[in-house]
């Protein structure tokens, strides 16, 4: 670990124990550094300003000069021009068309999109526009790493079918979405439009919040002649990459 490196994970031990302070010997045991670095970073941060100690519990915090420069960076940060890339490398890897999507409400909002020039069917995407969060990739892989309250909100009223394959029972869908936790990716088999399969993905942020969800889109015939493992391989990589990108550990 270089030493630039070495002040940044003492700096992100420190901010995400915010909620009660992280002791220095703490640091020490969790980092596994010696604890001369430790100490020379600590002290290094402290005099900068990024850091504060408690000399009565004895632990460090994140300073408001820290908070500062991060409400800088957030007030100024664009979701879509920063996961953009990703959309557009899933597209290069797999010539289909490629969304980002967010929860508003009971609703999911499209950000983002990169359009495959192979289909014949008009799809139900387009920037800015809503769309129904239990019958879609999107929608479902949003849902499941939801707080509850989110998901039953949806489940107040009922499952609209949109096609003979739309999931409309509470219960199974709701066993639905477990499977999606579980596996890390949800499928749209032609739940919202018919001949069209989604493969969709989480994005998180620093904390293990929820940002957004990825997605490729394509015909379903793909499926039927040669199955879906690269379409989840590229969709969950990519997730992956971009959730790294937001943050997260």
């Amino acid at each position: 670990m270089n030493p630039l490196s070495k002040v940044f994970a003492v700096l992100e031990k420190v901010v995400q124990e915010q909620d009660k302070g992280v002791a220095y010997s703490e640091i020490v045991a969790d980092l596994e550094l010696p604890k001369s670095t430790v100490h020379r970073v600590l002290k290094d941060l402290l005099d900068l300003g990024y850091i504060n100690y408690n000399p009565e519990n004895k632990r460090y915090f994140g300073s408001l000069h820290l908070a500062a420069l991060g409400a800088e960076v957030m007030s100024h940060f664009k979701l879509r021009d920063h996961l953009r890339p990703y959309l557009l490398e899933m597209h290069r890897e797999t010539q289909h068309t490629t969304n980002m999507g967010i929860i508003d409400g009971t609703m999911g909002v499209f950000l983002d999109k990169i359009e495959s020039r192979d289909f014949g069917i008009k799809l139900f995407s387009e920037i800015g526009k809503t769309f129904p969060l239990h019958c879609t990739g999107l929608g479902k892989a949003l849902l499941a790493f939801s707080p509850d309250d989110t998901v039953s909100g949806i489940l107040r009223h009922s499952l609209e079918p949109l096609t003979e394959k739309t999931i409309t029972d509470p219960e199974q869908f709701l066993q639905e979405l477990d499977q999606v936790k579980e596996r890390g990716y949800a499928v749209d088999n032609e739940e919202i439009t018919r001949g069209i399969v989604c493969v969709a993905a989480p994005v998180f942020g620093l904390r293990d919040e929820l940002v957004c969800a990825i997605s490729l889109t394509f015909p379903a015939y793909i499926k039927e002649e040669q199955g879906i493992d690269r379409e989840i391989s590229v969709v969950t990589k990519y997730s992956d990459r971009a959730s790294e990108s937001m943050g997260r550990r």
